[in-house]
């Protein structure tokens, strides 16, 4: 960031929905830029407002088509839309490696609608470290609607759950995805679940069998209980059904389970930056003048290594 940008007045653009602005500030979050902690307070006062949508699920499924029609469906009803794709991470050049932007060139001229791909940098969930505060961007900015989506990377899909107020779960017939459903846990993050590619042989199955399994959870009286749709996305069918089903979620949520899951989010993100924090201290304690002298009381015997890393700890 050069030296005579704001983060105020990008703020104050973004929010004023000029892309150019979104984009600067979701870099400097990327980056980690040294003012990323003055942009993540200037963000605070503006957000909470998005509903947030994750779309996960094996690759293959077509959670990118998904992404556009739904892109499409919300827009004819006039709202503005914020998409983060989170791909594979580029082993030359750090950065996103598929390049959604490019497979949604039909909505880029569009100025409610900001799409952003980010890499995942090789985090295990299929998330960008980066993403919780990518969102508050683009909440800030004044999008109705977040979509996210993973990258999906088998069982650590479910770390989208942790980020959405609804999560769709998709899956496609012939890829073996309702036992894989079973195996990793995507059963209980699910809110919404859609069968792509319904036009293809085995579709029918796929319902049956993610519905035999469904109905055997066992759920509090009164919980929701997740739909399964049936859509073939790269026509639109059946996008309206699920569009109605993503409504219907939100306001089952209500303000008060809406809060506690967000709650519950914000919980994550402070541990998750507490613990980073901690982890680049300690990654810098090769040259501690004290670890030297710790470790020679650890050989001696006159402390052990538990005791030494609280003393340690308490020095940092």
């Amino acid at each position: 960031m050069a030296a005579g940008d704001d983060v105020a007045g990008l703020v104050a653009q973004a929010r004023e929905g000029r892309p150019r602005a979104v984009a600067r500030l979701i870099s400097l979050v990327e980056s980690e830029s040294p003012r990323l902690r003055e942009v993540s307070a200037a963000l605070s006062p503006h957000v909470g407002h998005a509903h947030v949508v994750g779309l996960t699920g094996s690759p293959g499924v077509g959670k990118s088509t998904t992404t556009a029609a739904l892109v499409s469906a919300l827009r004819q009803r006039g709202q503005r839309v914020g998409v983060l794709a989170v791909d594979p991470t580029s082993p030359f050049s750090g950065g996103a490696l598929l390049g959604d932007r490019i497979r949604m060139s039909d909505h880029a001229t569009d100025a409610g609608v900001y799409i952003r791909s980010m890499a995942s940098r090789g985090h295990l969930g299929g998330l960008s470290w980066a993403t919780p505060q990518a969102l508050r961007v683009l909440d800030a900015a004044g999008c109705d609607v977040i979509l996210l989506e993973t990258v999906g990377v088998g069982q650590s899909e479910v770390e989208i759950a942790g980020l959405a107020d609804t999560t769709l779960v998709l899956l496609a017939p012939g890829m073996g995805d309702g036992v894989q459903a079973a195996k990793a846990g995507i059963l209980e993050i699910g809110d919404v679940f859609v069968v792509n590619k319904a036009d293809r042989d085995g579709a029918a199955s796929t319902r049956r069998e993610l519905r035999s399994v469904l109905g055997m959870a066992q759920r509090p009286e009164g919980a929701w209980r997740p739909p399964i749709v049936m859509t073939v996305a790269s026509t639109g069918e059946g996008l309206d059904v699920l569009v109605e089903h993503v409504d219907a979620h939100r306001e089952h949520l209500g303000a008060g389970e809406l809060q506690r899951r967000r709650h519950d989010r914000i919980r994550r993100e402070i541990r998750a930056i507490t613990l980073e924090t901690v982890r680049r201290r300690v990654g810098d304690l090769s040259g501690h003048a004290g670890l030297d002298d710790l470790a020679a009381q650890v050989l001696a015997g006159s402390t052990d290594p538990f005791a030494a890393a609280d003393q340690l700890l308490e020095q940092l």
